[in-house]
């Protein structure tokens, strides 16, 4: 329903279909999601727990994510975290009244730069943006609130697990834009030719610019790679490139 029509040249779509979200196919050895994001519309307002949390109430992984912008609308925002203090209950309040939307830290975004959500983090996506995400292998999500959406809230356990208070959440532009632990991502930008050596984790290479080869392949924007563990030194060859690695730390 907030998908975008606009996902080249990371994504054909000639028949410009809404496009919400490509993710890319990792093996067993990559207990990472890395996806495309396309947005025309906000997303809903929402909080992921931590691994403890996660594995306590949902058998599952918690969340901590990063965002890297490929593109953005002038005017396009996002939200990481609250604009100030509040209590438990105030949080609940403002789900339920949707005044929560207001609370939150909407900052403009540009290409380039780079955000990272941790676990308990309330955080939207506003419309207009096109982004890479990296995020541990984990679907739970709790939605604070979704603009009349007719959708299912998980305000009981989405309180359980907010911080309720202002974090910053910008990250570098370049080189090794995060590293938690949960993942390592650095965005490598290539002019020529790079060559690139094994991580001690299989590691994932998405294509975020330009054209050329990567060990002999050859790669286009939204293309993905997974690279295995020690492997052997391999090049990638372009013009003018950038891809976003991502690994286990």
């Amino acid at each position: 329903m907030w998908g975008s029509p606009l996902t080249e040249p990371w994504y054909r779509n000639p028949e410009r279909r809404r496009i919400g979200e490509i993710w890319f196919a990792a093996s067993d050895a990559v207990p990472l999601l890395v996806k495309l994001l396309f947005t025309s519309e906000r997303l809903s307002v929402q909080v992921h727990p931590d691994d403890e949390y996660g594995w306590k109430y949902e058998n599952s992984r918690g969340k901590a994510e990063m965002w890297h912008i490929l593109r953005a609308e002038p005017d396009a925002r996002i939200a990481t975290g609250l604009r100030a203090p509040v209590s438990r209950e105030e949080l609940k309040r403002a789900c339920l009244t949707g005044e929560v939307v207001d609370m939150l830290d909407w900052v403009t975004v540009r290409k380039g730069e780079t955000f990272f959500i941790p676990a308990g983090t309330i955080h939207a996506i506003g419309g207009g943006v096109a982004l890479c995400e990296v995020q541990e292998l984990s679907d739970v999500t709790y939605r604070l609130y979704d603009y009349g959406r007719p959708r299912e809230m998980h305000l009981e356990r989405g309180l359980e697990v907010s911080i309720l208070e202002p974090r910053d959440a910008r990250a570098a532009t370049a080189g090794v834009l995060v590293e938690c632990e949960h993942f390592l991502t650095e965005r490598l930008e290539v002019t020529g030719s790079a060559t690139c050596a094994g991580r001690s984790k299989n590691s994932l290479y998405i294509a975020l610019e330009g054209e050329g080869t990567i060990g002999g392949l050859p790669f286009a924007p939204g293309d993905g790679f997974e690279v295995a563990a020690g492997a052997s030194p391999f090049g990638i060859e372009s013009p003018a490139a950038a891809f976003l690695i991502t690994s286990e730390p």
